[in-house]
């Protein structure tokens, strides 16, 4: 009996170096120390948005305009919204395996903005009256944006995070110069299908929060005005979360290298 649960122990303990191994390979102890500053601060981040949505305010501004009006509903566009979630995340995976430079910029983007989202939902409590009463028909993606409708409130919804994260994805795409970080070059097929597809998936979701009416039409500008903002920051003035200057190849297209922003590694030692 002995002999056999030790026999299953083995067995046991060898999958797990196994699954240990392959997971290492596929993601290097230094992924992970630059993922972990992104996974704690999306914990903070949810724990700090869930208090928000059960925190019930007196008073709410309604976010609306005429425009909003103009916006038919289009249940459809329930698809490319929640395709949102895995989009988002594994963009960022894609990008941390292959231009850690590229990463930290479009994860500073994401930490910027969404920080000033949490800010405006504390300091201008919004809501949003423009979910229909009744659904126009009755369908499967009817029934999903009623799902949504159920776990999503109506409330602090300005600026949209599902279209400003998107923008910083389709940024980070097209900034980015297509090197690895061993220095090798995608192949053009790849290029152009990932830039082709990677937009066109944001530019489905940015819409999708209208006209499944999640958004105001004033969200998506403010959105927009957040992420120029965010940009001007990031890829202009050089700041980006957790960076030290190093000789990388790929590093900077179009970044000036100004050398109060990015000290190097070796002046900061001298």
């Amino acid at each position: 009996m002995m002999s056999i649960l030790n026999k299953e122990m083995n067995r046991g303990h060898s999958f797990c170096r196994l699954v240990g191994d392959r997971l290492s390979a596929f993601l290097p102890v230094r992924k992970l120390k630059l993922l972990m500053p992104v996974v704690v601060y999306m914990i903070i981040y949810l724990t700090g948005f869930t208090l928000i949505e059960h925190w019930n305010r007196l008073h709410y501004t309604v976010i609306h305009n005429a425009a909003d009006d103009l916006i038919p509903f289009v249940p459809v566009f329930v698809i490319p919204y929640l395709l949102w979630f895995p989009y988002i995340l594994g963009s960022i995976l894609f990008l941390l395996m292959v231009h850690e430079d590229t990463y930290r910029r479009v994860c500073t983007c994401l930490i910027i903005g969404m920080t000033a989202f949490i800010f405006v939902s504390v300091v201008f409590p919004n809501i949003h009256l423009m979910r229909p009463e009744v659904m126009p028909e009755d369908n499967i993606f009817t029934k999903m944006v009623g799902l949504l409708y159920l776990a999503d409130t109506p409330t602090n919804l300005t600026p949209s995070i599902h279209v400003f994260n998107s923008l910083c994805i389709i940024a980070g795409i097209w900034d980015w110069n297509w090197k690895t970080d061993d220095g090798k070059v995608l192949p053009a097929q790849v290029r152009g299908f990932s830039r082709f597809f990677l937009t066109l998936l944001g530019v489905l979701i940015i819409i999708s929060t209208m006209l499944i009416k999640q958004h105001s039409s004033s969200d998506v500008v403010i959105a927009f005005a957040l992420y120029l903002f965010t940009h001007l920051c990031v890829y202009r003035l050089g700041f980006v979360l957790g960076y030290t200057q190093r000789k990388r190849r790929g590093w900077a297209s179009g970044l000036p290298q100004r050398r109060g922003v990015h000290a190097c590694s070796d002046d900061i030692q001298k």
